[in-house]
């Protein structure tokens, strides 16, 4: 670490320098990066700490500090599992601020990038950006074959800086780790993990005109969905060209009434889009902001934009269905369960006082209609919760989280009365009901059949180890068990569920040496004027069912 901060010496130096200026001297002396004196020339008379104005001044520093900084003060935003509330909602007005790029950098960019001059590729580039942003700025073009396109080039020597800067902050993040106890219960370098792949991802424009593909293929039958063509023969790791598309922002309401749009069918087309591309597809674009969404004749929603997205795991779209169905019931111990076989419970948890926070959350949304219900709100006063309980919220939560708060603020300007929560539910339940479809138990049970299958097969040896370990007396116990009568009661459970299996393999043991009995002397099956094999066959399979349904009631299979 002493060796990269004597390569970054100038850089190192003007972020304490920005920091200081902004008041965070006590902050850079707490943690070891300035000394007492530098702390107390540069302090304020008195120091504040007030979150909202802590926030204000973490946003002036990070539009002094540069594109690098601003991008991650965007991304940190969406971070509402870490950061107060106050410090997300002041680093979401941080805006890119980017100065125009000259014509001759990024000429210089696609002749470099495409090894050809600009004038062998497009037979027309307008000089004119017609959007900018801190990392990359577009152009529109035309094609030698009359294609209108978009051409967007990424700024000049930005990689290198960006790096710089995140060498410089994951340094801070290990002093910080190692000096204070909050930063190791957040795993703070973690998050700044997260945020360095988000960051280095979105300067791949490769990644992101893939990214946008995979979601296309998504809606391949659905016609009100549009996605821009990518032009791979013109698209490098710094420049993307794509179809340009012309339409109307979909913040702009009064064009979109003046040209008969129907903004009721336009907010469900986007609802719909989205909540399949996160529910039931697992892929989807992670920053639908009015900025990203453009709106074509019949009503029809078109997507730019893929530098961000999110995958969802089939397991994690249970768990944020439940969690979905949950908010809609009101059940707090069904959304504590939820995150306990999310693995995000641990034993310190004060499961009481966390029951007792939710139930709070909850009689805050008792009365509301649910047109007014905010499904990103309701899911941000969660992680503010789960936040004072030291809990940490899974990333790929936090990204549809952002993502679902963003659509939420673009439905309302659309169209006020239609409700993202109401319109979740049913694809929530369909999720829910799909883990008791036959296939599905099925394949669950092949699956539980194989890992059982493997960790039996190893057991002998694994038994052979542990006697021999014994017999050296090289094991010492040490046994703690907290929460004993939970794990009594689940072992209990666990006892009459193998009793009972071996009851039911006895009595078809029975039924089976019956019929064979039966059948090998040629005799009738009945006794006393009773069919007892097609009793006993009823008796068995009811005996089975009830079985199956114990054990997928319990969530195991």
């Amino acid at each position: 670490m002493l060796g990269k901060r004597i390569k970054h010496t100038r850089r190192y130096q003007e972020i304490i320098n920005v920091l200081m200026k902004n008041g965070f001297s006590h902050f850079l002396f707490w943690v070891g990066l300035t000394d007492r004196r530098t702390a107390k020339k540069n302090a304020s008379e008195e120091i504040d700490i007030d979150k909202q104005n802590i926030g204000k001044r973490l946003r002036y520093s990070l539009q002094e500090l540069g594109p690098t900084a601003i991008k991650l003060g965007q991304i940190a935003s969406t971070r509402y599992d870490t950061l107060p509330d106050e410090i997300t909602t002041e680093l979401e007005k941080l805006q890119d601020h980017a100065p125009v790029l000259d014509f001759d950098h990024v000429r210089h960019t696609i002749e470099t990038e495409l090894d050809d001059r600009i004038d062998n590729l497009f037979d027309h580039v307008n000089p004119e950006p017609l959007a900018t942003a801190s990392i990359g700025q577009v152009h529109t073009a035309r094609l030698f074959s009359g294609e209108e396109v978009a051409v967007k080039v990424q700024r000049p020597g930005l990689k290198p800086k960006m790096e710089t800067d995140l060498e410089i902050l994951r340094g801070i993040g290990h002093m910080l780790e190692e000096r204070t106890g909050w930063a190791q219960r957040y795993r703070l370098c973690d998050i700044i993990d997260e945020l360095a792949d988000t960051l280095t991802n979105e300067l791949d424009y490769i990644l992101e005109g893939r990214s946008g593909e995979q979601v296309a293929s998504q809606f391949d039958t659905q016609f009100y969905i549009k996605f821009p063509e990518i032009y791979w023969e013109y698209t490098t790791q710094k420049v993307i060209t794509m179809e340009k598309i012309d339409g109307i922002k979909i913040s702009e309401n009064e064009q979109l009434d003046e040209g008969g749009y129907d903004r009721e069918t336009i907010a469900k087309r986007l609802a719909d889009s989205m909540l399949r591309q996160i529910l039931e597809d697992g892929f989807f674009h992670a920053d639908p902001h009015s900025g990203n969404i453009y709106i074509l004749p019949k009503n029809t929603v078109a997507f730019l934009d893929f530098g961000q997205t999110g995958h969802v795991g089939d397991n994690l779209k249970r768990h944020f269905a439940s969690i979905i169905v949950n908010l809609q019931q009101g059940d707090t111990m069904a959304l504590i369960k939820t995150f306990s076989k999310m693995d995000l419970i641990e034993e310190e948890t004060d499961i009481e006082g966390l029951k007792r926070d939710l139930d709070k959350l909850h009689q805050q949304y008792e009365n509301v209609k649910i047109k007014d219900l905010s499904l990103g709100r309701i899911i941000i006063g969660i992680f503010n919760v789960v936040y004072h309980h030291h809990i940490k919220v899974p990333t790929e939560m936090v990204i549809i989280s952002k993502a679902i708060l963003t659509l939420e603020g673009v439905l309302g300007r659309l169209d006020p009365e239609f409700s993202l929560s109401r319109a979740a539910e049913p694809y929530a339940r369909k999720i829910l009901l799909k883990r008791y479809h036959p296939k599905e138990i099925i394949r669950n049970a092949v699956y539980e059949i194989g890992e059982n299958i493997e960790i039996l097969s190893g057991l002998p040896n694994d038994v052979k180890e542990v006697l021999s370990v014994v017999k050296k007396g090289k094991v010492g116990l040490d046994i703690n068990l907290k929460h004993s009568d939970l794990i009594m009661r689940r072992l209990d459970r666990i006892s009459n569920r193998i009793a009972f299996s071996i009851l039911m393999l006895a009595f078809s043991i029975i039924m089976a040496g019956l019929i064979v009995g039966f059948a090998i002397l040629g005799e009738s099956s009945m006794i006393w004027d009773v069919p007892i094999i097609e009793i006993g066959t009823v008796i068995a399979l009811f005996m089975f069912l009830l079985m199956a349904f114990i054990i997928i009631r319990s969530g195991r299979m």
